[in-house]
């Protein structure tokens, strides 16, 4: 059987829960400024925990959904110290690629009330990314940039539109035939 708790590698010492989230909210700050770099990225909870992990050689054979909202609260009240846009607005579920119900705490912290509707939620995570892209990406468009949902998001969204009809042929009212491209009914002329 593997390695239970919190320990660090290589030798697996143990290490206590709270000095591990506060090493990985130090790493989780790190790696989401990097992700910030590149214009419209976003990372997976599951892909911020690996690499938070494996950079701070700390692992933990807890469930990621117990400690990585901790985790992420500690950078959330750090990037508000330091006036930095909330960089854990570019965290977003694997499924869905919808941010977490953490995200709350991004608008506790920011002194605005919680939004209960999911897409508005969405809307300001996107609207809070673009913060973090203009505050940190390299490759901004000349014209500062646009929000945008998560690629997932807005794939699954687009998906789930209504195609607009298209429109038939024009028919004449007079004779009901289809008219030309001109407009104009030979019939009727």
């Amino acid at each position: 059987m593997g390695q239970r708790g919190y320990w660090r590698e290589p030798g697996g010492s143990a290490v206590t829960a709270a000095h591990a989230h506060e090493i990985w909210a130090q790493e989780a700050y790190r790696s989401l400024a990097e992700v910030a770099r590149t214009y419209h990225a976003v990372i997976t909870y599951k892909e911020l925990a690996t690499k938070i992990q494996h950079d701070s050689q700390i692992h933990t054979s807890v469930l990621l959904h117990n400690w990585i909202g901790r985790v992420l609260g500690v950078v959330v009240r750090e990037a508000h110290r330091r006036g930095d846009p909330p960089l854990t607005a570019l965290v977003v579920h694997t499924e869905d690629g919808m941010v977490g119900e953490g995200y709350r705490e991004v608008l506790t912290t920011a002194g605005q009330a919680p939004l209960e509707e999911p897409l508005e939620r969405e809307r300001h995570a996107a609207s809070a990314r673009l913060d973090c892209y203009r505050r940190f990406a390299a490759d901004l468009p000349a014209d500062g940039g646009v929000a945008a949902l998560a690629p997932k998001l807005a794939a699954a969204l687009a998906r789930r539109r209504p195609q607009t009809p298209q429109a038939g042929p024009r028919i004449c009212a007079t004779c009901f035939v289809q008219l030309p491209t001109t407009g104009v009914c030979d019939a009727c002329s």
